[in-house]
């Protein structure tokens, strides 16, 4: 029995999925988690700190080895002197037909005209870049997952306004009708209140349908199925009275800007990048070292079929003394490229300041928006209270009531809009200074 009940209740919770509660910041952690952009970032970064590994290894002693097999032809004639003592050449070494040839070969730079330490300079910088964009698209995605839970929640309250206007509508319409059995209202009075009935069902059909989508939309942000049961829980919404100053907001967004901190690194690396085109103008010297091991080996004479083994080091200048302007050609690619990365930090600088004002601005027109739709809400529901009264006693007709329906329902929709519309400006704006929304 045990079993057939157990059996039972997980046949039910399969076909009724438990709804999966979220809360922003839960919302928040889940999306940064699983968000596809994230990982792309990151690969990035995992490729600017793989190349800092690269360039730090180009300072330690390159170890090669090489193997070399090399068999010559059957008429090579072996190695004879003639002398004018004996009409016979004397022979000095059979020839060696099989050629066996090892070597490991170590390499240390000494001395690179600062390339090296130029390139690693630009590395560091690159990865610091890197760091910076990988914190940007961490707070945009952040953004992103602040619009589609309050859009969420915006599409769920404004469903639940116009269930409710329409049990209004229902419970308007018996009264309605018991008046009209009774002789107190005319039949065009109910018909139109059955109009407005039905266009209200029509309003919640499309209300229920951008509720559904916000929400497949909320879900794959998430990282979630589709068509999971999600439900957004949050506490009542406030406006806090606003006492930003615009150009303390400035100031702070260009210390706190990824953006900005992400290029002025690339403009470090783009002048270390001069530095290292520069290099191309002196010598390079390296300190080398080889072991042989061949057969038959060079360096022992006269050539016999043995294995011997040799070694040797030294020190290595090379200095390219012409080369046709390939180095001046290298060095005003890269001084170009700082400056056209100088004047775009520049100009990014320039936009981050409109975009904050901007931003500013539009928190101050939320709020004022927030105020103006509470009184209208307060109006129109005291509004639709007077003439629902005045309508049980006759007093009032059909078309004002419903007026007074249509006034309450569409004051509680811009409320609850210019809600959203203030947090979501908040957000934006903290975004727009540098602050972390995640």
């Amino acid at each position: 029995m045990k079993k057939i009940i157990l059996l039972y209740i997980t046949i039910i919770s399969s076909l009724y999925p438990q709804t999966q509660k979220l809360t922003l910041q839960e919302s928040i952690e889940l999306g940064l988690n699983n968000s596809k952009d994230l990982k792309i970032t990151q690969s990035k970064l995992k490729s600017s700190d793989a190349k800092v590994s690269e360039v730090n290894s180009m300072f330690f002693p390159q170890l090669k080895f090489t193997a070399n097999y090399t068999r010559l032809s059957d008429n090579v004639p072996p190695f004879e002197v003639t002398t004018p003592f004996s009409p016979v050449p004397i022979k000095i070494s059979e020839p060696v037909l099989n050629n066996y040839y090892l070597r490991l070969s170590l390499q240390q730079p000494l001395f690179t005209g600062l390339k090296l330490l130029s390139s690693q300079k630009a590395a560091d910088y690159n990865f610091n870049a890197a760091e910076s964009d990988y914190s940007k698209e961490m707070n945009e995605t952040a953004l992103n997952i602040h619009s589609l839970f309050w859009n969420y929640y915006r599409a769920n309250e404004i469903r639940n306004l116009l269930k409710k206007s329409l049990g209004q509508i229902e419970n308007h319409l018996k009264d309605t009708k018991n008046y009209l059995d009774n002789g107190l209202t005319t039949q065009n009075d109910y018909l139109k209140l059955q109009v407005q009935y039905s266009n209200t069902q029509l309003q919640l059909i499309e209300a229920e349908n951008n509720l559904e989508v916000t929400r497949a939309m909320f879900n794959k942000a998430l990282g979630l199925p589709l068509e999971a049961k999600t439900e957004i829980v949050t506490d009542e919404l406030e406006v806090q009275n606003i006492n930003y100053n615009s150009d303390e907001l400035i100031k702070e967004a260009k210390i706190n800007r990824d953006e900005i901190e992400s290029l002025s690194y690339k403009l470090k690396a783009a002048e270390e990048s001069i530095a290292s085109a520069r290099s191309g103008w002196f010598p390079s010297v390296y300190l080398s070292g080889n072991y042989y091991y061949s057969n038959p080996n060079t360096r022992f004479q006269p050539l016999s079929d043995k294995w011997n083994d040799t070694w040797d080091v030294g020190v290595t200048l090379s200095w390219d003394v012409w080369d046709w302007g390939i180095t001046s050609s290298k060095t005003t690619q890269a001084e170009e490229l700082s400056v056209q990365t100088k004047a775009l930090l520049e100009k990014l600088t320039d936009n981050i300041e409109i975009e904050v004002y901007k931003s500013y601005l539009n928190l101050i027109k939320s709020k004022e928006k927030v105020d103006v739709s509470k009184l209208s809400l307060n109006q129109a529901s005291e509004n639709y209270r007077i003439t629902s009264e005045k309508y049980k006693e006759q007093l009032a007709t059909s078309t004002d009531l419903i007026d007074a329906e249509i006034s309450e329902l569409q004051a509680a929709t811009n409320l609850t809009s210019s809600l959203i519309e203030y947090n979501l400006a908040k957000v934006q704006l903290h975004l727009v200074i540098g602050r972390r929304i995640y």
